[in-house]
């Protein structure tokens, strides 16, 4: 029988003889047994530990801490803004919810990354990781474009621990809030990736990108693999066009770029 009602202390005793029964080689529903949590439990426990190690393990109080706005103020949203237009300080290849809150705390803005998530859903900022695996079956040019030109390169990629991106340019619908107040709104360009777990990075312009918005992406990508080929699914902006950009793939053959095709159907998404 599994154990209900746990304290948060015995919960989390519980979830680190969990890890630690899976590092000796028990399966889910062997640790399950063992320990009296459910099986999706100890999977949580289990990824928990491979994404942030013993100290993800624990779960946390729930709550907002005392200072994490649910809303941000005016003055907040113009420090995210300005973020937004530019480059991170750190080597990631554009913005994740957590790097804009800690760039936020330095400005004196006391923000989660769960706050600026419903932010970025609220303006339009975040979209969904392409469902490429439902593209397998899908009949039309999209459907061959993923089967002979994407999924031999990401199983290339990925053979070798390469790593695998998804990434995109759009522009972001005006808010709901500007339309009530019939206020008139400079279109939003959005460059984004979608990375592991389909974690958020993103940079927000009020022009379209440059070859050198493009080319700072890509290069990120690429030193953040350290040696290793980079493949990136990239919708919403066709290349062959741009001869810089074709010089800087003919130098970084381990830059894999797989435009999504210009005539293609419309993106399919989760």
């Amino acid at each position: 029988m599994k154990a209900k009602h746990l304290s948060p202390d015995n919960l989390n005793e519980r979830r680190l003889q969990a890890v630690r029964l899976r590092l000796d080689g028990h399966t889910v529903a062997e640790v399950a047994t063992r320990t009296g949590l459910s099986a999706p439990t100890v999977s949580a426990a289990w990824r928990a530990f491979r994404e942030g190690g013993w100290e993800a393990v624990p779960v946390r109080p729930r709550g907002r801490k005392v200072g994490q706005a649910a809303r941000l103020d005016a003055a907040a949203q113009q420090v995210l803004g300005e973020c937004l237009r530019e480059l991170p300080e750190s080597p990631e290849p554009a913005w994740s919810s957590r790097a804009l809150a800690d760039a936020l705390k330095d400005a004196g803005h006391e923000v989660s990354p769960r706050a600026i998530d419903h932010w970025l859903e609220a303006h339009d900022l975040k979209p969904e990781p392409m469902a490429l695996e439902a593209l397998e079956r899908k009949r039309g040019q999209t459907g061959r474009w993923y089967r002979q030109q994407v999924a031999p390169v990401l199983k290339e990629v990925g053979k070798v621990g390469g790593s695998l991106w998804q990434g995109g340019v759009r522009i972001a619908r005006p808010t709901q809030q500007a339309a009530v107040e019939a206020k008139p709104e400079r279109p939003r360009y959005q460059l984004y990736l979608h990375g592991k777990r389909g974690v958020l990075y993103t940079r927000v312009l009020t022009t379209p990108p440059m070859v050198d918005d493009y080319l700072a992406l890509f290069q990120r990508l690429l030193d953040q693999a350290e040696g290793k080929p980079v493949a990136l699914v990239f919708h919403g902006a066709w290349f062959q066009a741009v001869p810089e950009i074709g010089r800087w793939l003919e130098w970084n053959p381990s830059f894999r770029l797989l435009p999504w095709p210009a005539l293609g159907e419309a993106c399919d998404r989760r």
